[in-house]
C-alpha cells in the first residue's frame, strides 16, 4: 500500500496500517527531516517495520512509479491541497487501472464528481456497471467530516460521539454504573474500565477484554452483570435534530431583512466620550459667537445669530468687508476656532466612522447571552463544526481573525455572533462572553496559538469545558493531562483531527465502508456497511447469532441495492443505503439473507476477521 501526503494524517496512516492491520506500506512524503518525515523514518528503521519511506516534493508520474503505484493494492492521498490530490489520483488511475484509491478532499462536490469518473475509468477495465470490482473503487474522504462529529460531541455533551446516518443522529452516551437503561438506548457498545468508567476517552486503558479492562461490544450477560459496577457506552438515538434557522431575510422578506440588519448595527460608537466631546465643544463654542453676533452685531432675524458663526467656522460665508466692526471681528474669532476644532471634528468623526464598520462586519453577541458555546477559529474543520452545531439547540458564538476565512460567510448567513478579533488578544475573549460559555471549541491551525488561547480562556473561566484541536497526537495527549492536572474539576479535551481520521483512511484502503470512529478509551469502534451476501459469518444467521463477543454487532438491517452514483444525498462513504430506512431494533430472530445489507459496530480486529476470515497475529502498537 502507498500513502502520499504531506501532514500529519499521513503518519498516522502509516502507523496505522503497520501496527494495527499489518500492511506493507511505502509512505512519500516532502521532507525527511521534518518532525512526520523523521518519525516515520524512525519506524521505517525498525527491523520488525515494513515502512518504507520515499522523500519527494510532488506526487508526479516518476514519484508514483518510484513507489511502485503500478503493483500496489491501494493508494492513499492526504495532501492538504484538493487540487495535488485530484493530479495524482488521476495520474495513478492511468497506471494501473485496479488500484484502489482513498482521496482525501475537502470541497464535497468535487470529490463527488473525482469519484464518478474515477469509477466509470475503473469500470471500463473490467467492472461492470452495477458492481465494480471493489480492488477498484474510489472512495473520496474528508478528515473534517470524520472527526468534526467528535468535535462536536465533546463540545457540546462533553464526553460522546456522534454517528449520522440516513438523516438520523445517534451518539454515544455514558451511563453511569448503576443506572437503569432508557428508552432511547439502542444497544451497549462498551463497558468501560473500573478506574476510567465515566469518559470513554480520556486515558489509557486496556482495549482487549479482561476483568477490569474495558470491553468491547460485550455480551448480554456481561453488561448486565457489570452495569452496577462499571460505566457503560449506550448507543443512543438523538431524536431533536433542527435544521439550522433561516436568516431573517428568507423568513420575513427583504424588508424585514433589512430591519434586521439596521438594528444589529452598533450605532453607538458614534455615541462615544471622544465623539461627544468633540462635537460638544463645537456645539458650545456656535452658542457662545451666537451670542456675541446677537449683543454686538445686532442681526436680525435670531436664525441669523446662529448661522453666521456656523458658516465662518466652516469658512462658508462671505467676508464681512462691508458690515460693522464687531461683525468682522466676530468673522476672524470664528475662523481661528474652526482652524482649531475642524481637525479634532474631522479626527473624531473618522474613528467613529471605522469603528462603526469594523464593528458592522462582526456581529458581537447579545449582552445577556449565555450557556453558549465559542468555536474560535473558522478554517476548514471550523466551518464544519459551526454548520453541525447549528442544527442543534445550542446557541454559538464564532471568533475569527481573517476576515476572509471559510466560515466567515457561513456564520453570516446563518446569523451566528461573530467576532472579527485575534482570539488571543485581550479583552476579546470577554466580548464572546467566554464567563458565561458553557465550552469553548479552539480549533486554528496553529498548536501553540491553540494552547494559548486554551490557557487564556481557562484564567477567564475555570470551569468552561475546553475542547482542542491539535495535530499532534502525542502533544494531544500531554496537552490534555497537564491541563486535566491543574484544572481536575474542569472538562478537557485535546483532539488529534489526523489520529479521530486515520482509521476511516485505513479502513477505506482496505477496501470497508466505514460511516465512522468512535473512540474508547484506548481502543475504538468502526461503524461499517457490509453486505451479507458472501459472508458466512452473516449470511444465514439471526441477528442474535451474527453477533461475535467483543468483535462484532448488528446494529441495523436493511435492503442492498445497485451500486449507485456518489451523489446521491443517501451516499455514505461511497455506498448507498435502502429506502425507506434502516431498521434500527432487528429483532433477535431476524434471519439475515443475501440481499440485505447491514450497519456494524465492529473493532478493527473484528473486521478483519469478518472481512478475510483470518484472525490477524497481535502486532505491538505504536503511539
Amino acid at each position: 500500500m502507498v500513502i502520499c501526503g504531506d501532514d500529519g494524517l499521513a503518519h498516522r496512516l502509516a502507523v496505522e496500517l503497520d501496527a494495527v492491520c499489518g500492511e506493507a506500506v511505502t509512505v512519500v512524503l516532502p521532507s525527511r527531516r521534518d518532525g512526520r518525515g523523521a518519525e516515520i523514518a524512525a519506524l521505517h528503521r525498525d527491523p520488525h517495520s515494513p515502512i518504507e519511506l520515499l522523500v519527494a516534493p510532488h506526487p508526479d508520474e516518476q514519484t508514483l512509479r518510484s513507489a511502485g503505484v503500478q503493483r500496489a493494492a491501494a493508494l492513499a492521498l492526504t495532501y492538504g491541497d484538493d487540487q495535488v490530490n485530484m493530479t495524482a489520483a488521476l495520474l495513478a488511475r492511468s497506471l494501473n487501472p485496479s488500484i484502489r484509491l482513498v482521496i482525501r478532499m475537502f470541497n464535497r462536490e468535487r470529490g463527488h464528481h473525482l469519484e464518478r469518473l474515477l469509477d466509470r475509468a475503473a469500470e471500463a477495465t473490467g467492472g461492470n456497471g452495477d458492481d465494480p470490482r471493489p480492488d477498484m473503487s474510489t472512495t473520496v474522504l474528508s478528515d473534517a467530516d470524520t472527526a468534526v462529529p467528535e468535535l462536536v460531541a465533546a463540545a457540546a455533551v462533553g464526553h460522546g460521539h456522534t454517528l449520522q446516518v440516513e438523516g438520523k443522529v445517534f451518539r454515544g452516551v455514558v451511563r453511569a454504573a448503576g443506572s437503569p437503561p432508557r428508552s432511547a438506548d439502542l444497544t451497549t457498545l462498551a463497558v468501560l474500565s473500573g478506574s476510567h468508567q465515566d469518559d470513554p476517552a480520556s486515558e489509557d486503558s486496556p482495549e482487549t477484554p479482561g476483568e477490569e479492562g474495558t470491553q468491547l461490544l460485550p455480551d448480554t450477560r456481561t453488561a448486565y452483570h457489570r452495569q452496577f459496577t462499571h460505566g457503560r457506552l449506550m448507543l443512543e438515538e438523538v431524536t431533536h435534530h433542527h435544521a439550522p434557522e433561516p436568516p431573517a431575510r428568507e423568513r420575513h422578506g427583504l424588508a424585514g431583512w433589512l430591519r434586521a440588519r439596521l438594528a444589529h448595527l452598533p450605532w453607538r460608537v458614534f455615541l462615544s466620550r471622544e465623539v461627544i466631546a468633540v462635537y460638544g465643544v463645537l456645539a458650545a463654542t456656535v452658542l457662545v459667537l451666537a451670542a456675541a453676533t446677537a449683543l454686538f452685531a445686532h442681526e436680525h432675524p435670531w436664525w441669523k445669530n446662529v448661522y453666521l458663526p456656523l458658516l465662518d467656522i466652516f469658512t462658508m460665508g462671505d467676508p464681512a468687508t462691508d458690515e460693522a466692526v464687531a461683525r468682522r471681528v466676530l468673522q476672524l474669532i470664528a475662523g481661528f476656532v474652526g482652524l482649531a476644532v475642524l481637525p479634532l471634528v474631522v479626527a473624531a468623526t473618522m474613528n467613529a466612522t471605522e469603528a462603526f464598520r469594523t464593528a458592522s462586519v462582526s456581529n458581537a453577541p447579545a449582552d445577556d447571552l449565555a450557556d453558549h458555546i465559542v468555536v474560535v477559529g473558522l478554517g476548514k474543520i471550523g466551518t464544519r463544526v459551526l454548520a453541525q452545531l447549528c442544527t442543534t439547540d445550542h446557541r454559538v458564538v464564532a471568533v475569527e481573525r481573517d476576515p476572509h476565512a471559510r466560515g466567515v460567510a457561513l456564520a453570516r448567513q446563518l446569523g451566528v455572533p461573530l467576532l472579527l478579533e485575534d482570539a488571543g488578544a485581550p479583552g476579546v475573549l470577554d466580548h464572546a462572553r467566554i464567563r458565561h460559555s458553557r465550552s469553548v471549541l479552539v480549533l486554528t491551525h496553529d498548536d501553540g496559538e491553540n494552547l494559548d488561547i486554551v490557557m487564556a480562556a481557562r484564567e477567564t473561566n475555570p470551569g468552561v469545558r475546553v475542547v482542542m484541536r491539535l495535530y499532534d497526537d502525542d502533544f494531544a495527549a500531554t496537552v490534555q493531562r497537564t491541563l486535566r492536572a491543574s484544572y481536575p474539576d474542569a472538562p478537557t479535551r485535546s483532539r488529534s483531527v489526523s489520529a479521530l481520521a486515520a482509521p476511516s483512511f485505513a479502513a477505506a484502503m482496505m477496501g470497508r465502508h466505514v460511516l465512522g470512529v468512535m473512540p474508547v478509551e484506548r481502543g475504538s469502534l468502526l461503524f461499517t456497511v457490509v453486505d451479507v451476501a458472501g459472508h458466512p459469518e452473516l449470511e444465514g444467521r439471526s441477528v442474535h447469532e451474527a453477533f461475535r463477543e467483543h468483535e462484532w454487532r448488528v446494529l441495523a438491517v436493511g435492503s442492498a441495492t445497485a451500486h449507485p452514483t456518489s451523489s446521491s444525498p443517501d451516499t455514505l462513504a461511497g455506498i448507498r443505503l435502502h429506502r425507506p430506512g434502516l431498521d434500527w431494533r432487528p429483532p433477535h430472530g431476524r434471519v439475515l439473507r443475501a440481499g440485505d445489507r447491514v450497519v456494524l459496530a465492529t473493532t478493527r480486529r473484528g473486521l478483519d476477521i469478518l472481512m478475510t476470515g483470518v484472525q490477524p497475529h497481535p502486532v505491538d502498537r505504536r503511539g
